[in-house]
């Protein structure tokens, strides 16, 4: 039996990880987005007919789901520096791997909602020519989106590629 390497996880490439406080983050929107179907099947169910178990069953099964889920996302996120590009590996059902070399980067934004400056987070989106090769990195504490920032504007400029 042959066992093939995973591609998304580089060798001799270690990747950083981002805060766990994503998780909860990310958490409060799901129980926010979903809580409101639920309460209001579970509502339904005692005004107008026990059907509507279906709605705040269904409704507590993706909640369910998305509690194993994302946690594992998170988990999955990470990035590293090396000499020549930023790499950045995601996913945890579908996995994706970024590789972008530094002379391709053209802007390099930091932002956070309000819901990530409550938690003391920020996301990274670097931007390249091609809207494909673009990455993003979410649940940076602000200062590691900060220094990350500084760091990859330098090394773009330092080794800026003509377009």
């Amino acid at each position: 039996m042959v066992f093939m390497l995973d591609p998304t996880r580089p060798e001799g490439v270690k990747l950083e990880s981002v805060s766990s406080k994503l998780v909860n983050a990310r958490m409060v929107v799901t129980s926010i987005t979903l809580g409101v179907p639920a309460l209001a099947g579970i509502v339904l169910v005692f005004t107008v007919s026990p059907w509507f178990w279906f709605l705040a069953g269904s409704v507590l099964l993706i909640f369910a789901w998305l509690l194993w889920l994302i946690p594992r996302q998170v988990r999955n996120i990470g990035y590293a520096t090396e000499d020549s590009d930023f790499v950045v590996r995601r996913g945890a059902l579908f996995r994706r791997l970024n590789v972008i070399p530094y002379g391709r980067i053209q802007f390099v934004d930091v932002s956070e909602g309000p819901l990530l400056r409550a938690f003391g987070l920020a996301t990274l989106q670097l931007h390249t020519a091609s809207a494909g090769t673009d990455a993003t990195v979410p649940g940076l504490t602000v200062e590691q989106a900060n220094v990350l920032r500084k760091r990859l504007v330098e090394r773009g400029a330092g080794q800026l590629s003509g377009l």
